[in-house]
């Protein structure tokens, strides 16, 4: 609330107080005159107040304390003492920055006065423009910022009344609380107000007028005849569209500048109009400022340039239906937030094509779209990608090799897929080699076809291709990423394999790799040259009689083997990192349980003068999938409150 505190020299506040018989009042209490001026050598106080803190020899007796008997109650003198503590425990509490940033303009700076009436707007009085802040103190006042009383409205400062000086600085603390700096040194070095009072009376001063100077942060004057001038132009430069009818835009806050409008009612990060200008999103360089693919945006997203990957292989025996649940599949327990990034790979897929991929969209929800899927055969390989990041794929290619020598039964060979994300190519392929125990030969072959007849990239350019082989697809990407149904077996028969099952799982599944056909050619060189495979900590895979935990029981008694696989190369050293390599127990709609990797594959920052995806997705998918998920929840919850009513509570 503003506080019109009246200072000496000003002849119409004394007339607004009813006279006391002495001559003067304190709030309504009458002073007795003489005494007063016998207390102070018999003269009153002039307007101006000279040499007031080098005067050490003015008493310090002060007519403050006043007998409420009645209008002819005598003054008591004393000896004023420092309040308590606790007393100014409100202010000792505001932030010292708070008052630190405050600034009194100089007095050239204040508007015109003008008259009206102001409401509670939050203005302050000021004073009238072209005369600057006075005020008066007692004799020896001791002006510790500890030692300051209680603020309270001054009532009257009337000219040549003792309680001139009290009034007046009453009135100074609550009208100017930025004169008062907690636990900070002025300009002179010492916490005092008595370098803040200057030795003159001031002048006075029109109740109407409003001090720009003293206009609190965030609120605006509205007893100014501009204030709706200024406030249109505020709102007109920062939203020329908004009507009368709107509320006020943050923008018309603080210091009525478009600087201020640094996103503060958004989350999203604000954009300078020079890096707009200089954008370009056709010719990019490679860490240059503002590139679509550059450094910036890249640590914008990944501040450790670091992205989760999923990559999942499956053989799902050519099942019909999918499982009705994939959620142990993709958001697996063990993971506590999802990926970035998921690649699924099928071998021996279901015929419904269009209905898994809807079911992948509807396990992952809105936050991901489809950003490619592919197929060749019974081979189906999907890239669902997190919404916020699909503007940073480059096009996405597909090649496929057939191994099998009849080409038209596609169910054996290789699909590719490969894209670039920021500056990192990666390439993606699931394959299904061919069955059998002892063909270790023909899936060294597949593994050779495959190599040389992917051929990608096309389009995209190659991020390093001074390093590339012509003969072999996985040494143009960054990173690779090789995942499906090798079916490579263990080198023994079923019943030793049985025996080394039934020792404790922690022991026998290294005795199963030392036997493993895979393993024994990836540590020779003749098959998967350069890649990796995370430690093997589950089962084998396959072979398990459908809907149960029992390996092949059937007259053929396979013997169970680690045909699924999840690999990884990378050109360079240390950028792909695996984080959990393990497989799905609980999915039983095959005889292959689904194995997956988690990973985390650094990227680097790219060039935008490369065919861009521009934010394409599959969007029918994604507007099913949505669709799906939302009448599933709904169907669930009308289960739950049929089950509640249904309940029946009988009395016996």
């Amino acid at each position: 609330m503003p506080s019109k505190a009246a200072c000496p020299g000003r002849p119409e506040a004394a007339a607004q107080q009813p006279s006391a018989p002495g001559g003067g009042t304190l709030g309504g209490q009458p002073l007795n005159m003489d005494k007063d001026l016998a207390l102070h050598g018999g003269s009153l106080p002039t307007d101006t107040c000279p040499g007031l803190e080098k005067s050490p020899g003015v008493p310090l007796n002060i007519p403050a304390k006043m007998s409420s008997e009645g209008p002819q109650a005598k003054a008591e003198t004393f000896t004023p003492k420092p309040p308590s503590r606790p007393k100014l425990e409100r202010a000792l509490s505001l932030d010292e920055k708070g008052w630190r940033r405050r600034r009194l303009q100089t007095s050239h700076e204040d508007l015109a006065a003008r008259r009206g009436n102001s409401p509670a707007g939050g203005s302050l009085q000021g004073q009238a423009p072209g005369s600057p802040v006075h005020t008066c103190s007692p004799p020896g006042l001791s002006t510790s910022l500890q030692e300051i009383p209680t603020t309270r409205r001054a009532s009257g400062c009337a000219r040549g009344s003792p309680t001139s000086w009290s009034n007046c600085i009453s009135g100074m603390v609550s009208s100017s609380p930025d004169l008062l700096p907690r636990g900070g040194a002025l300009a002179g070095g010492t916490p005092r107000l008595a370098g803040l009072l200057p030795s003159r009376l001031p002048p006075a001063i029109d109740w109407n007028t409003a001090s720009d100077s003293l206009r609190m942060a965030h609120r605006v004057d509205a007893d100014h005849a501009d204030y709706k001038l200024r406030l249109q132009a505020r709102l007109c430069g920062a939203h020329s569209g908004l009507g009368p009818g709107r509320p006020p835009s943050p923008l018309a806050c603080n210091d009525c500048s478009l600087r201020s409008a640094k996103s503060s009612f958004s989350l999203l990060a604000p954009i300078r109009t020079k890096d707009v200008r200089s954008r370009s999103y056709l010719e990019g360089s490679l860490l240059a400022s503002g590139a679509l693919m550059g450094a910036d945006e890249l640590a914008r997203y990944f501040p450790d340039r670091s992205v989760a990957l999923f990559v999942a292989t499956w053989n799902m025996q050519g099942q019909k239906e999918p499982p009705p649940n994939l959620d142990e599949l993709l958001l697996p327990a063990e993971a506590d937030y999802a990926q970035d990034l998921y690649v699924v790979g099928v071998q021996e897929g279901c015929s419904d094509r269009r209905e898994w991929e809807t079911r992948l969209q509807e396990t992952l929800g809105p936050h991901y779209v489809m950003l490619s899927s592919a197929a060749h055969g019974a081979l189906h390989m999907s890239v669902l990608i997190r919404r916020d990041l699909v503007w940073f794929c480059s096009e996405v290619e597909s090649s496929t090799v057939t191994t099998r020598i009849v080409s038209q039964i596609k169910t054996k060979g290789a699909l590719g897929v490969s894209f670039t994300f920021f500056g990192t190519s990666f390439l993606f392929i699931t394959s299904h080699f061919t069955s059998g125990d002892g063909k270790v030969g023909d899936r060294l072959l597949d593994y050779s076809k495959t190599v040389q007849g992917l051929a990608l990239p096309k389009n995209v350019p190659d991020t390093c291709p001074y390093r590339s082989d012509p003969a072999d697809v996985t040494t143009r990407f960054d990173g690779v990423f090789w995942f499906g149904d090798f079916n490579f077996r263990l080198g023994a028969g079923r019943v030793a394999v049985e025996a080394i099952l039934r020792q404790d799982p922690g022991a026998s599944v290294p005795a199963l790799l030392q036997l493993d056909q895979l393993t024994r050619e990836m540590q020779k060189g003749s098959v998967f040259r350069g890649f990796q495979e995370p430690d093997i900590h589950f089962l084998p895979s396959y072979k398990f009689d459908v809907g149960k935990d029992a390996y092949d029981t059937t007259s053929k008694q396979r013997t169970p083997s680690y045909t699924d696989r999840v690999l990884y190369r990378s050109r360079h050293k240390g950028d792909i990192c695996p984080l959990k390599y393990s497989s799905c127990p609980g999915i039983k709609t095959s005889d292959h349980r689904p194995v997956y990797g988690l990973f985390r594959v650094k990227v680097r920052p790219g060039r935008d003068n490369i065919p861009l995806a521009a934010g394409k997705f599959d969007r029918e998918l994604y507007l099913i999938g949505i669709k799906r998920r939302i009448s599933k929840e709904m169907q669930r919850q009308r289960a739950l409150k049929t089950q509640h009513s249904s309940a029946v509570c009988t009395v016996s």
